[in-house]
């Protein structure tokens, strides 16, 4: 069985410590670098990751800052 892409890895992961309240709206995510570290990936399928969440509601993306889940992310009671 081929192995999934590292940025499906990250999205399943971010979703469902959202879903399931490990990660709350307004917490931080960790950086990109920490990210790398912990899927053993290089910055570029992170920051795809990160884009593709930002861009369906579930983190807000601050350059220069960070990203943090978003307030009312979708699929959980506050969304």
């Amino acid at each position: 069985m081929p192995r999934r892409p590292v940025y499906e890895q990250v999205i399943d992961d971010i979703t469902t410590a959202i879903r399931t309240g490990q990660l709350r709206p307004g917490d931080r995510l960790p950086s990109i670098a920490d990210l790398c570290v912990q899927y053993e990936a290089s910055a570029t399928p992170i920051r795809h990751a990160l884009l593709l969440l930002d861009a369906r509601g579930w983190i807000e993306t601050h350059q220069g800052r960070g990203s943090f889940v978003a307030a009312h992310p979708p699929g959980t009671a506050a969304g």
